[in-house]
């Protein structure tokens, strides 16, 4: 073969190239389902982009897709919708056919995740293993994101990751608000994983604003713990945070400090908690509390503490003597399930020496009646208090046993 013909055959095989990399260009469409055709038979899901979608290959192929939805082979409804996902990748990908996990940048506008779906997917998925982690060397950016569960929501969602490399820490920035019927918590957060693999350490700080009707509590968090990650749901364990924040209500304005230590869990959309040690630290109303803690949350929350305090506030109304001259610390369980704005019925165990008391009460009601000019000196309780002797304006009685009824507290579970 002659140097002039390899010239052409080389040159014809240029041309050829740039034709095919022309057709796909000028049919983004046809790219588009191809790709979602692909990946969609891979993962077991239906996607499909109505919107209109575009395809370049300048700096590495890039495809944008619109009105992006992916439900599961005869689902009710999609387990993602996203108005725009952006993805770009190396050539370096392309050549591996996805061996090399390599991604430029992916960006999506206004996704949302139904959590239900997502997980009978899940369920519907085989056992996978632990899979490579794939790169962003430009990042990750999502913009008014939301999460759907059931109940709940995590709305106006956005996040921002500058890169992921392996063996590299990761940093992101995060912020969105959390819905739950009138309970709404704002947060900004800073993120940082020591690097993109499973159990790796996980670090965040910022503030987290629980906002409720007449009541609201800003807070400056920071929590770490080693993240994992599995097809049954997420795990850091264990969890440790440090919490400052302030509770206030109408003219309540009550500082105080929190830390807890143990497993956290998010599993079949359960968010749990158990067993986790726990202080709090406070000045006022607020009580110096040591103990042990169990929560969960699904469609209402179970809070289970078991603790001491130290001392009987001085801010608290005073307890009658000799149970107020007790220096004794006060051994205390608090059982709750219901509404997470701790709006239901609460039963409180309570001991000094041989005083005992055990009641049901409602939060709401009782913060009124220490913030009103009380009329009784009992708090809004149904229950049960004895003690050996109890001295009320100077008169003492002994073998003392107060029952106190209340019908809708004394009906309420727990």
């Amino acid at each position: 073969m002659t140097r002039a013909r390899r010239w052409l055959l080389a040159i014809a095989a240029v041309a050829l190239l740039l034709a095919l990399a022309l057709w796909f260009v000028s049919r983004p469409q046809r790219v588009a389902s191809l790709v979602m055709s692909q990946l969609g038979s891979a993962l077991g899901l239906e996607i499909t982009a109505r919107g209109v979608s575009e395809y370049t290959l300048a700096g590495g192929p890039r495809l944008v897709l619109r009105d992006v939805e992916a439900r599961a082979h005869g689902a009710s409804r999609p387990l993602l919708h996203a108005d725009r996902v952006d993805v770009s990748v190396p050539w370096s990908t392309v050549r591996t056919r996805g061996a090399d996990l390599a991604i430029k940048r992916i960006e999506l506008d206004t996704p949302v995740l139904d959590v239900p779906m997502l997980q009978a997917w899940l369920a519907s998925r085989p056992p996978s293993e632990e899979s490579k982690m794939p790169t962003l060397s430009d990042g990750l950016r999502v913009r008014d994101g939301r999460v759907v569960g059931a109940g709940w929501s995590i709305d106006a969602i956005a996040l921002d990751v500058p890169r992921v490399m392996p063996g590299k820490p990761v940093e992101a920035q995060t912020s969105g608000r959390y819905v739950a019927r009138d309970t709404r918590v704002p947060f900004e957060l800073a993120l940082k994983m020591t690097q993109p693999a499973n159990d790796a350490g996980l670090g965040a700080h910022g503030t987290i604003t629980l906002e409720q009707p007449g009541r609201r509590m800003p807070a400056t968090v920071r929590v770490s713990g080693p993240l994992h990650f599995d097809d049954h749901g997420v795990r850091i364990a264990p969890l440790r945070a440090s919490i400052a924040a302030r509770y206030t209500q109408k003219d309540v304005d009550l500082p105080f400090a929190f830390a807890l230590n143990g497993p956290l869990r998010y599993e079949g959309g359960a968010v749990s908690l158990s067993p986790a040690g726990l202080a709090l630290r406070g000045k006022g109303l607020v009580p110096n509390f040591d103990g042990r803690a169990a929560f969960a949350y699904t469609d209402k929350a179970m809070l289970h503490l078991a603790g001491t305090l130290a001392t009987w506030p001085d801010a608290w109304p005073a307890l009658p003597p000799p149970i107020g001259q007790s220096t004794s610390p006060l051994p205390v369980v608090l059982d709750y399930a219901g509404p997470f704005d701790f709006s239901d019925v609460a039963r409180l165990q309570l001991t000094r020496d041989a005083t005992r008391l055990d009641a049901r009460f409602a939060l709401p009601a009782v913060l009124s009646w220490i913030d009103a000019a009380q009329s009784s000196p009992l708090p809004p309780l149904s229950g049960r208090l004895t003690t050996p002797t109890l001295d009320i304006g100077g008169a003492v009685l002994e073998g003392v046993d107060v029952r106190m009824h209340d019908p809708a507290l004394d009906t309420a579970a727990p």
